[in-house]
């Protein structure tokens, strides 16, 4: 597997008053609306468009600093991520935002590491250490922290900001960034999925499908093993499916073929059902064999049929051994093939903050044996009800 992240602590956005998430190769997240699901994926993507240096735009982008501030809240927003690292010392990275005025500044910025290898002793060793415009990064050179010597950009982090030569940050820095979130896909009838598109080698479906065809056409091409293991799913999914032909649109661009019985011709993308082009682009997805180092999906079951929920399951289970998954839900029939440790129930306290356990912290080991999670959940044993 990839390099993935162990903890998510975050202060001060939106419910997530003060959280403190550990995190395993697969996290779905359940939970009534409202009750910050959706915030924490939404976290980790602010995260990584800060580590790409688009901070700014981000924020702006969701209405500006204050929208996404905890009401209320006069302390700055806190997050902070660990990522384990092999033979060596977990590395452990903190950023706080405070408001000001209608923006916002960065007071405090950190990326640490106790030491080089297991078991080092003494202060945590520094590859950033920023306070305000105090930036300091760590010069391998020189072997101290020092300011930099360029253009520096204020309002985006240090850490998008960090030299390529400075191989661990930068390790860090590329995987936080690549994080990727995908919303509901867009089936509308001129949505991108639905129209032929470029044949040019892609290994991802992209964000809205707008690359499906084209990953799919190279799959085929360049790695057959996952491009059979695509069409294989399909036909446990769709009892008539048969195959998958990719006829030309146009000079240089591909359409969607999809072959069922018993009927003589194909239908195209912008004829397949909702549901189809939905499951399709997951399976896609999560049978890519280059995925992020964390990968973030919002409500995977819209459209889909109850019993292709059991499918999704064991996809998200052996993707999860290529990156992390962390998915939002409302599902119970998704939840019934899942485990206790692959669920995090999410809820409000009194105070309105969000709180999250994992389904596998909970006493269920009596109630198992009469009832399947996604039972427990609808009698609120779970939790993630209101």
């Amino acid at each position: 597997m990839k390099r993935s992240f162990s903890t998510l602590r975050v202060k001060g956005f939106r419910h997530l008053r003060d959280l403190d998430l550990s995190l395993k190769p697969l996290n779905v997240l359940i939970g009534a609306n409202g009750v910050g699901k959706t915030s924490i994926l939404e976290v980790i993507r602010l995260l990584a468009a800060s580590a790409e240096g688009k901070l700014q735009e981000t924020i702006n982008k969701v209405g500006g600093f204050g929208s996404v501030l905890t009401l209320g809240q006069t302390e700055p927003m806190q997050f902070a991520v660990a990522m384990p690292v092999e033979n060596e010392e977990t590395l452990e990275y903190g950023l706080s935002l405070q408001q000001s005025g209608t923006g916002y500044w960065l007071p405090q910025e950190c990326l640490s590491q106790i030491g080089h290898k297991k078991g080092a002793k003494g202060p945590p060793f520094k590859f950033i250490d920023s306070a305000g415009n105090d930036i300091r990064y760590f010069d391998p050179a020189a072997k101290k922290l020092q300011p930099p010597n360029w253009e520096y950009k204020p309002l985006e982090t240090s850490l998008a900001q960090v030299p390529k030569m400075f191989r661990e940050a930068e390790r860090f820095r590329n995987a936080l960034a690549s994080s990727t979130l995908y919303h509901v896909l867009d089936v509308s009838p001129r949505a991108p999925v639905r129209l032929p598109q470029p044949m040019r080698p892609v290994l991802s479906p992209g964000q809205n499908g707008e690359d499906l065809v084209s990953c799919l056409y190279f799959l085929r091409e360049t790695e057959r093993d996952r491009f059979e293991a695509i069409e294989d799913t399909l036909r446990a999914a769709f009892h008539n499916f048969e195959r998958m032909d990719f006829p030309p649109a146009a000079a240089g661009s591909l359409t969607l073929a999809w072959r069922e019985r018993p009927y003589p011709h194909p239908l195209y993308a912008h004829q397949l059902s909702e549901g189809s082009l939905r499951f399709l682009c997951l399976v896609t997805l999560l049978q890519s064999p280059e995925l992020p180092t964390v990968t973030l999906i919002d409500e995977p079951e819209v459209s889909l049929h109850p019993e292709m929920l059991r499918l999704l399951a064991e996809l998200l289970r052996e993707a999860a051994d290529r990156t992390q998954l962390i998915v939002a839900t409302h599902s119970e029939r998704l939840v019934r093939f899942l485990e206790p440790e692959e669920i995090i129930a999410c809820d409000l306290d009194e105070s309105g903050a969000t709180r999250a356990a994992r389904a596998s912290e909970l006493d269920l080991a009596a109630w198992l044996e009469e009832y399947t999670l996604d039972q427990l959940w609808g009698l609120g044993r779970l939790g993630g009800r209101a």
